[in-house]
């Protein structure tokens, strides 16, 4: 199985792949909460298809042009993810990121990484003094 995700934008979305043929997709609205739930999201799919992580054979990951922290956690759960299962993860974007991540899985080398692109440079401000 493979899993895809996309983090991009305020309304994250995972799917489910046994080779080229979708399993299962979920939507929602993630926003500011994106951190406290992607885990869970993606662990109630598994659950809701019969699946554990150790299932996974490969990750794609939607790596932007897009929202910067959610490209980030979203990239960063992925690579974890990815590591931690031994799978191989594939970066990819455009709209038709998932026909293209499934295409480049195959030849993706486990041990490797992916990175965001970021659409401008992060807005970070520094902490207000109290």
């Amino acid at each position: 199985m493979i899993l895809a995700l996309r983090t991009d934008k305020p309304n994250a979305e995972l799917f489910l792949f046994d080779g080229h043929t979708k399993v299962d997709e979920y939507r929602w609205e993630a926003h500011r909460e994106l951190a406290d739930t992607l885990l869970n999201k993606i662990s109630n799919l598994l659950d809701e298809n019969n699946l554990t992580l150790n299932d996974l054979n490969g990750i794609i990951i939607f790596t932007g042009e897009g929202s910067f922290t959610g490209l980030r956690i979203g990239t960063a759960t992925a690579n974890a993810l990815a590591y931690g299962l031994n799978i191989p993860i594939a970066a990819s974007k455009g709209e038709k990121w998932i026909e293209l991540g499934l295409e480049n899985i195959a030849s993706t080398k486990v041990g490797e990484f992916v990175v965001p692109e970021y659409s401008s440079e992060p807005n970070i401000t520094r902490p207000k003094n109290d």
